[in-house]
């Protein structure tokens, strides 16, 4: 087959800067065994071609947005002359599902577009959400309509596509076992302090605030022996770091800003806890990484955590601190419950691996091509 994927971003030249490794893992995956072009809306500023893991990378670019889907149609319209596409696939709806579906009309092929994000909310308190607003609503309604198939990460996800009159197939983007080895649940010492890892940038979607208020409660609930790290790009210019120090926390816990994955492996392989405080997810696949890695994880009621709550995580509401100081505190109370849930979280984890979502993608991508489809 000869494929265009459509993403936002995510495949930099360099593999380990500004890259989504999920999207990597499948990229690498599909282009052993098909033709695989990648076009990213703006991966950087300027417009650009390189070869990632065996496929080809178009890098749209430029200053206009608006101006951007028309190139990305115009580019992908270009290779198909040269030698036809059998099927586009966007990966996030929003504008990559939009250069799908509209490629895909000219040229008279199948479509799919997975939902990996915010494109199904609107969350108008951080102002988040492919639904926000009129356009964005008319932008997600016109790719759900158009798109041959859907596809999205998780249950709420496909929930919510439900709710929208859309039906759609699970297929979680999974962790690439090549690069980041399953370890087992490994007993933490008693001696040693909790220690607690939160790998995400620090933006208002995912929720520090409620990270740092759920830390300073912690040792109301007698777990005052414990360290936090917080791995993920800062963009909120140090508010959250100023939080820490007016709660008396800050020096519990250490922000290491942007990690490379070999960077953060070490990091996570030291951690006995994985906390998620996002407003929305629909993943994550920093819980996914976390479980390979043998730690369970804890956190809001989003994505993989609402399918694992209670057998495989634990989980509480959007924005409750207290719950999840709660929460938190069992795991360090109860070593028993939270070796049970690493191992059933890990379980399900390599069971969905990178292996695993791209088997579904090319059996999706089959059934595309069926004759009368």
């Amino acid at each position: 087959m000869k494929i265009a994927l459509v993403v936002p971003g995510g495949v930099d030249r360099s593999g380990e800067q500004r890259v989504v490794p999920a999207l990597l893992a499948l990229i690498k995956r599909l282009a052993a065994r098909h033709e695989v072009h990648v076009y990213a809306l703006r991966q950087e500023a300027e417009p650009g071609h390189w070869p990632l893991l065996g496929a080809q990378v178009h890098n749209i670019g430029g200053r206009s947005a608006r101006l951007g889907l028309l190139r990305a149609v115009a580019a992908i319209r270009v290779e198909h002359r040269v030698a036809p596409f059998d099927l586009l696939q966007a990966i996030w709806s929003g504008r990559c599902g939009l250069v799908a579906v509209l490629a895909a009309r000219l040229l008279g092929l199948p479509s799919a577009v997975h939902l990996a994000g915010g494109e199904l909310v609107a969350i108008e308190s951080v102002g988040y959400g492919g639904r926000l607003g009129w356009r964005g609503r008319w932008r997600e309604a016109l790719v759900l309509r158009a798109a041959t198939r859907l596809t999205a990460a998780s249950a709420p996800m496909l929930d919510q596509l439900a709710a929208l009159g859309h039906a759609a197939q699970r297929i979680p983007l999974g962790v690439d076992l090549d690069t980041w080895p399953a370890r087992a649940p490994q007993a933490r010492d008693p001696q040693a302090p909790l220690r607690l890892i939160h790998v995400a940038s620090i933006n208002r979607v995912k929720d520090p605030i409620t990270l740092m208020y759920a830390a300073a409660m912690l040792p109301r609930m007698g777990l005052d022996f414990f360290h936090l790290d917080i791995v993920g790009e800062d963009t909120l210019g140090g508010q959250i770091q100023a939080l820490a120090s007016r709660l008396g926390i800050a020096d519990k816990i250490s922000f290491h800003g942007f990690l490379t994955r070999a960077q953060l492996r070490p990091v996570l392989d030291r951690a006995h806890v994985h906390v998620v405080t996002s407003l929305h997810e629909a993943g994550p696949l920093a819980l996914l990484e976390a479980a390979v890695a043998g730690v369970p994880s804890v956190g809001t009621r989003v994505g993989h955590l609402v399918e694992w709550a209670g057998e495989a995580a634990l989980a509480v509401n959007v924005g409750d601190a207290q719950g999840l100081a709660f929460a938190i505190a069992q795991f360090g109370g109860d070593e028993g419950l939270r070796l049970r849930l690493a191992r059933e979280a890990q379980a399900r984890a390599l069971r969905q691996d990178a292996d695993h979502t791209a088997a579904l993608m090319e059996a999706l991508f089959a059934g595309l091509l069926v004759p009368g489809r």
